[in-house]
């Protein structure tokens, strides 16, 4: 199990994985592949550093209704990543029964790679 970071008063958590250290790519294919198996519609965001905590997140393209495959789901993130580097990009999956989010995390964040 990872080591959970200590919490600096300096900085601003995003969400509750932003308490880990990094994802690792083997990690981010486990949680979209959870994601596509709870039958979760992913979608994509991304916004400036600075409004990060803002409600309103920018959407890129349309939510991926009914995408089963975890190969595109990451390319869209890389795409949209090299589309707005200076953007924290997030991964969201939308649960059609509860009709609410079902996850939201950040994938990439500003500055990092």
């Amino acid at each position: 199990m990872p080591e959970i970071m200590a919490y600096k008063t300096t900085e601003r958590r995003g969400e509750t994985f932003s308490y880990l250290p990094p994802m690792t790519p083997d990690r981010l294919r486990q949680q979209i592949s959870y994601l596509i198996a709870q039958g979760w519609n992913p979608a994509i965001e991304h916004t400036e550093p600075e409004r990060a905590f803002s409600s309103f997140w920018y959407l890129w393209k349309l939510p991926f209704f009914g995408e089963r495959s975890i190969e595109r789901i990451l390319s869209e993130l890389e795409a949209c990543h090299r589309a707005n580097p200076g953007h924290h990009v997030r991964l969201l999956a939308y649960d059609n029964y509860s009709q609410s989010q079902g996850t939201a995390f950040i994938v990439f964040r500003a500055g990092a790679r």
